[in-house]
């Protein structure tokens, strides 16, 4: 077994690798950036090496510089985590002409399942179904068109090299097959270095079912079953569980068997994943195989009670598999949330910054973070802006959802925009709850964008009771403080009005052993609780019912945070709430004349000039973010007044482009 080991990577993978090689009597090596000299994978691991400045091509990509680091710290081996430098055959060779063990498959695996041409011809070979479509290259956008037409609309014009989501188009007519090649051809050199792309045929109503596989170098392949990765927002998932509500045993094991079939068909060895679509009718098609660790593989993890990351360590090793394929068994339900720095509200736009506050909910046996940040780490423009991820397990699949809400609820983060009522949202969703899933979930539920009023609402009252009885102590403890004579202590009036969004509440609330009891809506609503001033999370039982709410001052009002919705409230005197009918609202100003950017990022391209009539839908400028190209269009018809921002120059979020009038 391995003394040391370099994890070639950061953020949340990098420290998950190492608490498993910890467990194992492992010495680990933290390699890191300048943008990541103070980061959480840096503290955990036993030593650290710098490889390079902020930028990822300068740093994490740099192969020869993860090697050096290896010579410096007498490393043996290296696990590469995902990302990065995961699927590179150049740098699994050069790791193995070096006398270092590469935890993962062999190169030639990598080489085959990494071009998604060679892996489709390969899964044609072996016996796995395949969706119809053209493998071979497109070489400009008229052939593209010729091919589309011969599958039949609608199409996926999909990078051979790609991942995530970057260099993928769906097209559903000639013009949109024109555009699509040319975005996806432009996505996949600037992501991979590669232009080319594919064809397929788009299946609708699809589920993206993945099942996991582990193989050592003894001919011993085993699969663990499936993961339901449906919820995706761009070709990116965001909510994954295990198992799948719609697989009966029958397609599990056929999906099983043919996962198994692909990995002995390339000598698969370490841990992979083979990925399905599957339509309705339960048909299942080869997308691809990652031959990798997945961001979701903790799902697998709860689901069987198997480390993966331990079984990708002892498999480099040398060692068997300890398991067989018959002693494999699925427990209960799993559910994984990738919370992410994004403003949900602004179409999903990431948001750098420090983390003021970042306190995750309490882990458990049914609760895991896995994470790589802590209050005060930044989110750094350079990297993906993932801030944890949050996993949930339970008996039933409704329990594990109910338990991601609670955990939801608790995970208490200020400083950056973050995505948790866009979970809350989802989970709670009842076509969700269902288990009617399909990649298009988001774009059919939210097709003009996620916007506060698809945060679901419980009992309008919880917020009126909870910030009554938040105010309630305030004044008790202020009343306390006030250093009056004896006999003079001041009283603590039970009648106020609770402004929600202005509207008036009157209640009622008592103090007793234990909490409050508080008169809203002429009924009692029994409050158990140990909050206490400063304190972020009330955390209380309200008739009996377990209640979590983030709870900030702000002034004199309060913001409540409770599954996911966001309420502003006062609690004032009947005398101030009969006022506060007269307070004028400020407007916020008219930014209507002005193409903003939506985000911070490159902006590569700019398509008009001053004194240029633009249409509604005509696109204005193209802004890169995250190695993606994002058009922004107008909204109205005008003429283009100034041009306040240069093609090449990097913009932050809301900073004016052009004026138009």
């Amino acid at each position: 077994m391995f003394k040391k080991i370099l994890i070639a990577n950061r953020g949340e993978i990098a420290c998950r690798v190492m608490r498993t090689a910890r467990q194992m009597g492992i010495a680990t090596v933290a390699v890191y950036s300048d943008a990541d000299r103070h980061a959480l994978h840096v503290r955990m691991a036993d030593e650290a090496v710098r490889i390079g400045p902020a930028p990822s091509a300068q740093s994490y990509l740099v192969g020869e510089a993860i090697i050096e680091a290896c010579r410096k710290t007498g490393a043996q081996a290296v696990h590469p985590g995902y990302g990065f430098l995961s699927e590179n055959t150049a740098f699994a060779e050069a790791l193995e002409k070096a006398g270092i063990a590469f935890i993962g498959p062999k190169a030639h695996a990598i080489t085959s399942m990494g071009d998604k041409i060679t892996s489709k011809k390969i899964a044609e070979k072996a016996g796995v179904s395949t969706v119809p479509g053209f493998t071979g290259v497109i070489e400009d956008a008229e052939h593209a068109v010729k091919i589309a037409r011969d599958i039949g609309y609608p199409v996926m014009l999909k990078a051979s090299a790609g991942g995530g989501g970057k260099g993928m188009r769906v097209v559903r007519d000639d013009e949109e097959c024109r555009d699509g090649f040319t975005r996806a051809t432009n996505e996949a050199s600037s992501s991979f270095g590669d232009g080319r792309v594919f064809a397929e045929k788009f299946i609708e109503e699809p589920r993206h079912i993945e099942i996991q596989v582990l193989a050592d170098g003894h001919g011993n392949i085993i699969h663990l079953g499936e993961r339901e990765c449906s919820i995706q927002r761009r070709h990116q998932k965001v909510i994954e569980e295990a198992p799948s509500p719609f697989l009966d045993e029958q397609t599990r094991q056929a999906m099983g068997a043919q996962a198994v079939a692909l990995a002995r068909a390339v000598d698969y060895q370490s841990a992979g994943t083979v990925e399905f679509i599957v339509d309705r009718e339960r048909n299942f098609y080869f997308l691809e195989m990652n031959t990798r660790l997945q961001v979701e593989h903790p799902v697998t993890e709860l689901v069987t009670g198997l480390d993966l990351v331990e079984q990708m360590i002892r498999v480099a090793a040398g060692e068997p598999l300890g398991i067989s394929q018959d002693q494999v068994r699925l427990s209960g339900w799993a559910l994984e949330a990738r919370v992410y720095a994004e403003d949900p509200f602004r179409n999903f736009m990431p948001s750098i910054g420090r983390l003021a506050k970042c306190r995750p909910p309490e882990a458990s046996e049914h609760v895991r973070i896995d994470t790589g940040i802590v209050e005060g780490s930044e989110v750094s423009m350079f990297y993906d802006p993932m801030i944890a991820k949050l996993i949930t397990g339970g008996d039933t699949r409704e329990q594990a959802i109910d338990r991601m809400a609670d955990a939801l609820d608790a995970y208490y983060i200020r400083g950056v925009s973050h995505n948790i009522s866009f979970l809350n949202a989802l989970i709670s969703h009842p076509r969700f709850r269902e288990g009617r899933l399909s990649t298009n979930f988001i774009a059919d539920e939210y097709p003009d964008g996620f916007h506060p009023a698809d945060v679901p609402r419980e009992d309008p009252a919880l917020a009126a009771v909870v910030a009554a009885s938040v105010h309630r102590r305030l004044m008790d403890r202020a009343a306390q403080l006030s250093g009056q004579l004896p006999a003079h202590r001041k009283t603590v009036r039970p009648e106020w009005v609770v402004l929600l969004d202005r509207t008036p509440e009157p209640v009622s609330v008592t103090a007793v052993d234990g909490g409050f009891e508080v008169l809203c809506r002429e009924q009692t609503y029994r409050v158990r609780t140990q909050w206490q001033p400063g304190d972020a999370l009330f955390v209380a039982e309200i008739n009996g019912r377990p209640v979590c709410v983030q709870v900030d001052r702000r002034g004199v009002s309060y913001r409540l945070f409770h599954r996911g919705a966001e309420t502003d409230v006062m609690v004032v005197s009947a005398q101030a709430a009969e006022l506060s009918r007269h307070m004028l609202v400020k407007k916020p100003p008219d930014l209507s004349k002005f193409l903003l950017s939506p985000m911070p990022g490159l902006l590569v391209r700019l398509v008009i000039e001053e004194g240029q009539e633009v249409k509604a839908g005509e696109e204005l400028a193209v802004v890169e973010a995250m190695k993606m190209e994002n058009s922004l269009r107008a909204i109205n018809d005008g003429v283009v007044t100034k041009v306040l921002a240069q093609q090449g120059e990097s913009l932050v979020v809301d900073q004016p482009i052009l004026e138009f009038e």
